[in-house]
């Protein structure tokens, strides 16, 4: 089982990758709740960049095991870019929220980030695999 889990295979990666965004969901919901105080949108700005260099981290070395092919700032660069186009509509989900439920609650408008993010999750792993790892 371990051996299968630590492989290279899609689905050890995929499965490697879903755990590595949980946990940098996790530090955005953590960013966002502790920076609400200097807005929604700052707060998400923070916490999407935070939690993205995290990740993208993670998955240099544990999702990908591409710490010997791939530097750390190419890895930021490259998956930070596609880490924009979750920032867009994370964004646009977070205006959503505002317009639809003005004064809603911080756990409502981090729900309605983090399931853009993994409703974009799919996409970003398999161009993660293909094309910066």
């Amino acid at each position: 089982m371990k051996a299968r889990f630590l492989g290279e295979s899609a689905t050890a990666q995929f499965v490697r990758f879903v755990i590595v965004g949980v946990s940098s969901n996790v530090l955005y919901a953590a960013l966002f709740v502790a920076l609400t105080a200097v807005g929604s949108f700052t707060a998400n700005i923070i916490g999407i960049l935070g939690s993205t260099v995290l990740a993208n981290e993670l998955h240099r070395r544990h999702t990908f095991h591409a710490a010997e092919r791939v530097g750390w700032f190419q890895t930021q660069w490259e998956a930070g870019g596609l880490a924009l186009v979750g920032l867009a509509l994370g964004t646009a989900a977070l205006a959503a929220v505002h317009v639809l439920f003005p004064g809603s609650s911080a756990l409502l408008q981090v729900i309605a980030v983090i399931a853009v993010s993994a409703a974009t999750g799919v996409f970003r792993f398999l161009a993660l695999r293909g094309w910066v790892f």
